[in-house]
């Protein structure tokens, strides 16, 4: 994983009007693969309630980065109902780990 400024991905999707939002997925989304996740291609976002699956999908691979110190399902929720700051949290947990 590479380590990312949290205010960065916290922010730019709102800057850029959500362009960076979906940037961060898809490059945390190939690097989550490399470490062994199970993430299918990020056009799926764009598909109405298959982006809710793939999002599911994406969150396992946060638990797998993550070594389980942030499960699925909260991941799942951060995301859900935090949206950009949720993002932010998962992103300093990613770099916990980060190389």
């Amino acid at each position: 994983m590479k380590k990312r400024n949290p205010v960065a991905v916290l922010l730019l999707p709102i800057i850029t009007l959500g362009i960076y939002g979906i940037v961060w997925y898809v490059r945390t989304k190939n690097e989550m693969n490399s470490l062994g996740a199970q993430i299918p291609t990020a056009w799926l976002i764009i598909i109405p309630f298959v982006n809710i699956w793939w999002l599911w999908q994406w969150c396992k691979g946060v638990e797998l980065a993550t070594k389980g110190t942030m499960n699925v399902g909260l991941a799942f929720v951060l995301m859900i109902l935090l949206g950009c700051i949720g993002s932010a949290i998962i992103q300093t947990n990613l770099n916990k780990y980060a190389t």
